[in-house]
């Protein structure tokens, strides 16, 4: 076996995984039962698609694949991120009674 057929092989059985991991993620984003459970879900769906995208620029040779997998690491970043302080505040409403939380939030936050 020379190393052309095992680079070849490798990257079949890696894709293969990475199909599988890909379902098993999807079937997590879609049954939850928690938002939290689908933001950990999207954040595993950016992760395996930078590995399609390295795995794709091994196979192509092409270094040009490499720039667009650290710009989707940056962006899942971002929405994961955001998507957990949008949890965070979605928690404070809901532990706050008070309907006047979001008045006294947003007075705090124009103080100096």
């Amino acid at each position: 076996m020379n190393g052309e057929t095992f680079l070849s092989g490798c990257i079949a059985v890696t894709l293969g995984v990475l199909c599988i991991s890909m379902a098993l993620t999807t079937c997590r984003l879609l049954r939850g039962p928690t938002l939290p459970d689908r933001v950990l879900a999207l954040d595993m769906l950016t992760a395996i698609a930078i590995g399609f995208i390295a795995v794709l620029g091994i196979k192509t040779s092409s270094g040009f694949y490499v720039d667009i997998s650290i710009a989707l690491g940056l962006v899942g970043f971002l929405a994961t991120v955001a998507f957990a302080r949008f949890i965070l505040a979605r928690g404070r409403r809901e532990a706050d009674p008070d309907p006047e939380w979001e008045a006294r939030r947003l007075a705090e936050h124009d103080q100096p």
